[in-house]
């Protein structure tokens, strides 16, 4: 069962091993996706996050409310530098919904009977089952990888400046972060992997000790000097092309 769909502004594909896995699954899970982006989007008007920040909406829905636990978690164990309220701006959680939705919608796969699946959302991953070969860009060469994961029920996620510019932004300053190149975090779960990635990018050069220390979590990053920086259990195998510096 393979299949790909554009949501939330970047392909999901997913592929699933298991022998006679209901279509029907599949389609639950873009449906659950695409309910999300309609949902919890910033760019949409009408969404429940564009309502709660016009306040038009007076408490958020339980998952909505989940979403905005983790921001604010995040946000207290970086000191700030992770944050969906920055002044002058409206509120964005995307950092930490794309994340929270697709490992949400792996444990639908899962329940519905999905033992070996690996799903993919613009680049970050939950592979279940495995081993998943995954390889990570580098972060000037889009022909290139850095690194090899070998996975087996895992997640991996890369915060970069290579797709978007200087997107992420130090919420202590105000402004663009730019001491990393790239950032890759493994963790149990895409939503931690994810979170932890913007999250440490955020951060800047300390965020790779910050990410590394976090439980259950490995962390492979090139910084703006071109250095190669991991955690001693980082499952990555090196590339010929990985950075040098």
């Amino acid at each position: 069962m393979r299949r790909v769909e554009h949501v939330m502004g970047f392909p999901v594909s997913v592929r699933v091993d298991d022998e006679g896995f209901p279509e029907a699954a599949v389609d639950g899970l873009f449906a659950w996706l695409h309910e999300v982006d309609a949902r919890f989007s910033p760019f949409r008007p009408d969404s429940e996050v564009s309502r709660l920040d016009r306040g038009e909406v007076s408490e958020p829905s339980p998952a909505l409310g989940e979403v905005l636990d983790l921001c604010e978690e995040y946000r207290v164990a970086t000191g700030g530098a992770f944050d969906v309220r920055l002044p002058g701006r409206g509120l964005d959680p995307c950092a930490v919904v794309k994340g929270w939705s697709v490992q949400k919608g792996a444990e639908l796969l899962a329940a519905a009977g999905a033992r070996r699946f690996c799903l993919n959302a613009g680049g970050d991953v939950v592979a279940a089952g495995g081993p998943w070969r995954v390889g990570v860009r580098h972060p000037e060469h889009a022909d290139q990888l850095c690194t090899v994961l070998d996975l087996t029920d895992r997640a991996v996620a890369t915060s970069a400046r290579y797709e978007r510019g200087d997107h992420i932004i130090d919420g202590r300053t105000g402004r663009p972060a730019t001491g990393l190149l790239s950032l890759t975090v493994v963790a149990p779960t895409l939503t931690e992997a994810d979170t932890v990635a913007t999250a440490a990018f955020a951060l800047g050069a300390e965020g790779v000790a910050w990410a590394a220390a976090r439980e259950n979590c490995e962390v492979f990053a090139v910084d703006a000097g071109h250095r190669v920086l991991r955690s001693p259990g980082f499952p990555g195998k090196r590339a010929a092309t990985q950075p040098t510096g």
